[in-house]
């Protein structure tokens, strides 16, 4: 399962397979077919490319987001934390994500992770979220957790919860890539705190 997933850019994922998911795409290849699911967590610039989206989709796409994703993106399904919907052979469940400081609000502001179930894996994408109390009712055979800190999780909350999911493989992303992302040496340094508990995948940096 792990050689299917390839990171685009900063939070940009796809998952190759039947079906075909991106996750907040941006940086798409040029020659890149239509998706058959595009997820949508967080309307930031850096999750969010219209653009993207519009070029990866065609006539059968279900475009799947939280209800500010959906106020760019139009025929956007919109998910609540904890709602499911299947699409073809996969399901994908919407889950918390957000930022604790932001205030009492925050858990409502409309951003979300998912838990992606394909080919009998279970695959966390985090978001741009921080450490909340929700991930302890997340289980996952894969974890893709940012660490860059910046609204997000910095390398010692995703090893907290690293440790708390047991994923059999965890990916880092947020690093190495742009202005205001991780290290490659703070990426490094995540991955020798959690070897023991996962095996850390470093996907090579997006062009």
């Amino acid at each position: 399962m792990i050689d299917r997933i390839q990171w685009l850019d900063h939070s940009s994922f796809v998952i190759e397979g039947t079906p075909t998911v991106y996750i907040n795409p941006r940086n798409v290849p040029a020659d890149a077919r239509n998706a058959d699911v595009i997820l949508v967590g967080h309307n930031g610039y850096r999750y969010c490319s219209t653009g993207a989206v519009a070029r990866l989709r065609g006539p059968h796409t279900q475009v799947i987001g939280g209800a500010l994703a959906a106020s760019e993106i139009p025929d956007c399904t919109v998910l609540r934390p904890w709602q499911s919907i299947t699409v073809g052979r996969a399901c994908v469940q919407a889950v918390p994500a957000y930022d604790p400081t932001d205030g009492p609000q925050a858990a409502e502001n409309g951003s979300l992770g998912f838990v992606i179930s394909v080919n009998h894996y279970d695959i966390y994408y985090a978001g741009h979220t921080r450490l909340i109390s929700e991930m302890q009712r997340i289980r996952a055979d894969v974890a893709i957790v940012p660490i860059d800190g910046e609204g997000t999780l910095n390398p010692s909350e995703a090893a907290a919860v690293v440790a708390q999911i047991r994923p059999r493989w965890v990916i880092p992303m947020n690093w190495g890539v742009r202005t205001g992302a991780a290290s490659r040496i703070e990426a490094q340094r995540f991955a020798s705190e959690v070897g023991t508990l996962a095996e850390v995948v470093l996907l090579p940096t997006p062009n």
